[in-house]
């Protein structure tokens, strides 16, 4: 069930638009590249992939009825490409965010969630980890055998939060963004708000209607937040820029960089990442 009806506007309208991805009986060689091709983008948070990536043994027990979707969605996940661009990129709490992001559609609820998977790895290794989301009660119920994961954490089901529908949007910044280009790199998301049990203000993808190329600074910063006054002196913006790397031509933007800048320095911080070259992507209350 749709859960908002601006979902053009948040940048999710391509997943709530989109039927479920499922390898049904008497699948047809197009379906099955359909399920392949949505598989790889889902687990592997629409990172370029190359041909020489594919896990090819995998993907022929699937078209040969050996495997379901599940099984190929756990091959990709204990596969050495999921390792190199996951695990051993990212500190283990952002490792964890993407799994839960990949594997189950949804943001993490709460601490004890981080901790349970910290625990599992830490006790029984990488594996086991992987198997617990996947062979868990909420994975079946959500996609069983043959279902493709989605980002279902933007939609109300059994057993979802509130807060999770915020929070995916600290996980996720656009249709055709990959979970290894984002502005924060590999920066966990959550850590603040799991903390504190709290939940930031939505600021969706940036771009227009249909695009999610970056939006002035001026729409990025919510005008209320929890009834306060965005621009209220003594309050703290995080601004999320791009700046352009290395002298010469062509210039190429590549590194990226978030900054916690009190009220009183928000328009001089503006003006230096301007002065630098930079664009800024979304200013933000926190």
């Amino acid at each position: 069930m749709a859960v908002t009806t601006v979902a053009n506007r948040l940048g999710i309208r391509a997943f709530q638009e989109s039927p479920k991805v499922e390898l049904r009986p008497n699948y047809t060689l197009d379906d099955l590249q359909a399920v392949i091709r949505a598989t790889y983008r889902q687990v592997l948070g629409n990172d370029y992939i190359m041909e020489s990536d594919r896990l090819i043994f995998a993907e022929s027990l699937l078209k040969e009825g050996n495997l379901s979707v599940r099984e190929f969605v756990r091959q990709i996940a204990k596969s050495d490409l999921y390792k190199n661009k996951f695990f051993l990129a990212n500190p283990q709490i952002r490792f964890i965010e993407l799994n839960y992001k990949h594997l189950l559609g949804r943001a993490p609820y709460n601490e004890a969630e981080i901790a349970f998977h910290n625990d599992i790895y830490a006790s029984e290794g990488y594996n086991a980890d992987i198997d617990s989301y996947i062979d868990s009660v909420e994975y079946m119920e959500s996609f069983g055998e043959n279902i493709v994961p989605n980002y279902r954490g933007f939609d109300v089901y059994r057993g979802s939060q509130t807060a999770g529908f915020n929070r995916m949007f600290r996980l996720y910044r656009g249709y055709a963004n990959s979970d290894r280009t984002q502005l924060e790199g590999n920066n966990a998301r959550l850590t603040r708000e799991l903390g504190t049990n709290s939940t930031s203000a939505i600021v969706p993808p940036s771009g227009g209607s249909d695009g999610f190329s970056y939006r002035n600074s001026s729409d990025s910063v919510p005008s209320v937040r929890l009834g306060v006054g965005a621009t209220e002196k003594g309050k703290v913006f995080r601004i999320e820029a791009t700046a352009l790397y290395g002298q010469g031509y062509p210039k190429t933007r590549r590194s990226s960089t978030a900054y916690l800048v009190p009220y009183e320095q928000l328009s001089a911080r503006i003006q230096q990442i301007h002065r630098a070259g930079g664009k800024i992507a979304s200013i933000t209350a926190i």
